[in-house]
């Protein structure tokens, strides 16, 4: 039977590293790409893995990319420090390597837990973000800083049992990645020339905000509908005064 390499990208992950990573003992590897962590992410990895290996952070395409080449088996699993991958997804995933003629890469469904509920709406379920099971090779992701685009070579499939994921801890943790990828957002947005104005801010941040709030239906998530639509709002809106910060510097030196 082929056997499986799990990676699981890591910094500072120490409160949810061990949640991951315990629900993936089934695979045959597991690989922690860690961009040193300063906090105990490593020590507790270490509980589940000899494979952990340092990478530097230079995108999350790079990163994945990265994290793959040091895979040593033919199917990989793809699996985020704030991700759990269910019996029945493992299940599904088992079943689906053992099958010679299954699709090279799946699209994984997660369910989401944020304030306390399951977010049914809101472009939260089933959120297929990339393919997450795929045979070695046959994902590429591009170097990219973040939501990395990725190019796929042969079939594609999805699994019917989803994987979990707790994103945020509390509204802090929410603030902190919108910082932090609105900041690397703001640089994949420098890279494609896009234009930085108050108008064009403004215009995409109530996009952003309408398309999950109201398109994607989040005004039935409730409360923790309208905070994800309103951080959607706040991380666009930072995303690109963050981009015209840049520009103005860039022309005052």
């Amino acid at each position: 039977m082929p056997r499986i390499t799990v990676y699981v990208l890591t910094f500072n992950e120490e409160d949810k590293i061990e949640a991951a990573l315990s629900s993936v003992t089934w695979a045959d590897e597991i690989i922690v790409a860690d961009s040193f962590s300063t906090d105990r992410t490593v020590e507790i990895a270490r509980r589940y893995t000899d494979r952990i290996v340092q990478l530097p952070f230079e995108g999350f395409g790079k990163l994945r990319n990265d994290a793959v080449a040091q895979a040593s088996h033919d199917w990989i699993f793809s699996l985020d420090a704030d991700e759990r991958c269910t019996p029945e997804a493992r299940d599904e995933i088992l079943r689906i390597v053992a099958d010679t003629g299954s699709a090279d890469a799946w699209y994984v469904p997660r369910r989401n837990l944020f304030l306390g509920r399951w977010i049914r709406h809101s472009g939260w379920y089933p959120d297929y973000r990339q393919p997450q099971l795929y045979r070695k090779g046959a994902v590429r992701f591009k170097e990219e800083a973040v939501h990395e685009s990725y190019v796929v070579t042969g079939k594609t499939g999805y699994l019917r049992n989803a994987i979990w994921q707790v994103p945020y801890s509390d509204l802090s943790q929410l603030i902190g990645k919108m910082n932090r990828y609105s900041t690397l957002g703001a640089k994949k947005l420098a890279g494609k020339g896009a234009a930085s104005g108050m108008g064009a801010t403004l215009t995409h941040a109530v996009a952003a905000f309408l398309k999950l709030y109201v398109f994607k239906l989040g005004f039935l998530d409730g409360w923790a509908g309208f905070v994800l639509a309103l951080s959607n709002f706040e991380a666009t809106f930072y995303k690109y005064a963050k981009l015209r910060e840049a520009a103005q510097r860039n022309r005052a030196l």
